[in-house]
């Protein structure tokens, strides 16, 4: 498809998104875009790359173009891109008001002077005045003509997800000016206007120009919508740019969890842009079946199928379309473990494709393994939920004779119930892939209803044996404010998730769920308990509901689909003790007490590692009976499931080999 002066040579399009990589990681960030590239892509684009030090976002790791020496290092990049045939975008952003002002101690920049949207930083971004605005310009330029000097074939302007300078201005509820910059839409989309014109002069005609546009804001109040302004900034500059690139806002929805947001959910939002343009569209939408990237395409809704969550899972997701492998794609469960370790400034990861970040760390790579040392070596693999199968998946792969038993009727460890709660079915994926890999495979045995003693795998005689057996949600409520039992703890109307995974659930009446993992479960568990009826109060001893949920991207829908479903939400509070018919809790912060209804309590409090058969066999190798053993996944730690199916992923690529 032709974009501007360039052409890419398919619709797959990987948009601009974090890595958390930067500058500081460059060799990653090369490794990382290469092998995209490499698995069919037609455009590998960079994330949000800063035009002046005004917008930094560290310590966040974004890329940067505000000086000539970071010409060279990012054209690097974009001569890994193109050495697989693939078009290198970047996308240059000043972030106005959501700069935090930590890098470089200015005032972020903004319309009218306003606190940043996503940062706690107690400085005010101040309002910019008619210089100000010149240089934005010139920075935008000179920015656009360092991306040209590197190589990239389509330079972006930015404005999206609240972390745009020219989006604030955009906004009415933001842009406060009574000059020719604010006021009236025509004054509100000059500056976009104007810096879309400024690129377009300083690339000339061997770059294309794109703008990534949120043509409706949702996280808040606000004048752009698809109905309003949102619209009508496409029709005003509809055919300025060589492309348009469009989405909602802010990230929380545009990047919205699988918990949430359907595939495609974008589409009532941005299905008007086509009509209103000539040029060609891109958008997003967790895509992973290549129907609905079909009936994108006839339906006339995008020309380009963009991506960057089912880019992460599985980069040769265009490949294997075009191989008709469509069994292969190794789908994103939209768990957002991706969002999470950059929104911590940690190198970018993935649930289902453990190889993601690790492409020049580890040496991994999404597709390729190294060969077997042996072929004819035996590894038994005793558990059969992600960490077990990722690692009987890579083993088999590199060809050694993998044998994997699970006690359980069904293959997932933890995932056998947990896919079965609200809104977790996507994550099945994670296990629907590697048992269809794995039964596909003639050097596999799978064992189901297999439980197996020490002495038993002993018997097996394999040359290596991976532990892993998962983990329990322990009871009693030790966890990260509890070091001892709760009071109260043993009473029969006291439960665990563990029951509410089995269907163990109350009848009815009130039931307090106490959260200290921090993460999904509790959460969930209370909207199980609320759809059957239940009145549920939910206490943890966090600040906020379920906190890990803001790296994933949640929390703010965590929190309305409770307040939907009647929940009540109580934080910074722990559960002092239990008794029959109420709870007793503490507030943190004074020490207060009082007492909740509850004719049920939910300790939702950790996990207890599954290692008993692990020391056991620890015993017979000292003692000569089996060879050598290791545990993996939740049996070594309980965790995230991205971090399962890493260890699933190291087990496999270490053994035979001297890495440790």
């Amino acid at each position: 498809m032709q974009i501007g002066p360039v052409r890419t040579k398919n619709r797959f399009y990987v948009v601009p998104h974090a890595t958390a990589m930067g500058m500081t990681a460059l060799e990653e960030m090369i490794a990382f875009r290469k092998v995209r590239a490499e698995g069919g892509w037609g455009v590998v684009c960079l994330e949000e790359t800063m035009i002046h030090e005004t917008s930094d976002h560290a310590p966040l790791p974004d890329p940067r173009m505000y000086d000539d020496k970071y010409i060279e290092p990012l054209s690097r990049v974009v001569a890994a891109v193109k050495e697989h045939g693939a078009l290198a975008g970047v996308e240059l952003a000043h972030a106005g008001a959501s700069g935090p002002a930590i890098y470089h101690r200015e005032h972020p920049l903004s319309p009218t002077t306003k606190y940043p949207h996503y940062f706690y930083n107690p400085i005010a971004a101040r309002s910019i005045d008619r210089q100000d605005i010149l240089d934005f310009r010139r920075w935008y330029r000179d920015a656009a003509i360092r991306a040209k000097k590197a190589g990239f074939d389509i330079v972006y302007v930015y404005c999206a997800h609240n972390l745009s300078l020219l989006q604030d201005f955009l906004d009415s509820g933001v842009n406060k000016r009574n000059d020719e910059y604010g006021g009236v839409f025509e004054n509100r989309v000059r500056l976009l206007r104007e810096t879309l014109s400024d690129v377009k002069d300083a690339v000339g005609d061997t770059c294309a120009v794109a703008v990534r546009f949120a043509v409706e804001e949702r996280r808040r109040a606000s004048s752009i919508t698809a109905l309003e302004d949102g619209r009508r900034v496409v029709e005003a500059l509809a055919d300025v740019p060589d492309l348009w690139d469009v989405n909602v806002s802010d990230w929380a929805w545009d990047s919205g969890s699988s918990r949430f947001f359907e595939e495609g959910q974008q589409e009532p939002f941005i299905d008007f842009v086509k009509k209103v343009t000539s040029k060609p569209v891109v958008g997003v939408g967790r895509f992973t079946s290549p129907d609905a990237m079909v009936s994108q395409i006839k339906r006339g809704v995008l020309d380009l199928i963009g991506a960057a969550r089912p880019s992460i899972s599985d980069p040769f997701l265009p490949n294997k379309i075009d191989e008709g492998r469509q069994d292969d794609i190794r789908e994103c469960i939209g768990c957002n473990a991706c969002t999470a370790e950059v929104m911590t400034s940690s190198r970018i990861r993935c649930t289902q494709n453990p190889s993601a970040g690790e492409e020049h760390v580890s040496g991994w790579h999404p597709e390729k393994v190294p060969a077997a040392h042996d072929p004819n070596a035996s590894i038994l693999v005793v558990g059969g939920g992600p960490a077990g199968l990722e690692a009987a998946h890579t083993l088999a792969k590199r060809g050694y004779q993998v044998s994997i038993a699970d006690a359980g009727s069904e293959w997932g460890g933890r995932l056998v119930r947990e896919r079965r709660l609200p809104r977790l079915s996507a994550w099945g994926r994670v296990v629907d892939y590697r048992v269809g890999q794995l039964q596909t495979m003639p050097n596999v045995n799978m064992y189901l209803d297999s439980p197996l003693g020490a002495d038993d795998i002993a018997g097996f005689e394999a040359d290596h044996v991976i532990v892993a057996t998962g983990a329990k949600w322990r009871g009693g409520g030790v966890g990260r404010h509890h070091d001892e039992p709760i009071p109260g703890q043993d009473l029969p109307h006291v439960l665990t998730p563990e029951d509410i995974l089995d269907d163990r659930l109350p009848q009815s009446g009130s039931v307090v769920v106490y959260d200290e993992d921090y993460y999904y479960m509790a959460a969930v568990v209370a909207d199980r308990l609320a759809k059957a009826g239940c009145k549920v109060t939910y206490v943890t001893t966090a600040s906020d509901p379920s906190p890990w949920t803001h790296n994933t991207l949640e929390m703010v829908h965590v929190i309305n689909s409770m307040n939907e479903a009647g929940i009540s939400i109580v934080v910074g509070t722990s559960i002092a003790s239990i008794s029959e018919g109420s709870v007793k809790v503490n507030r943190l912060l004074d020490g207060a007490d009082s007492e909740i209804a509850a004719d049920a309590v939910v300790l939702v409090t950790g996990q207890v590692s599954e290692e008993g058969l692990y020391h056991q066999l620890v015993e017979k190798r000292e003692a000569g009976l089996i060879r050598s053993v290791e545990r993996i996944g939740d049996c070594l730690g309980a965790g995230q499931i991205a971090q399962a199916t890493y260890d699933g992923r190291k087990a496999g690529m270490r053994f035979g080999t001297t890495t440790k």
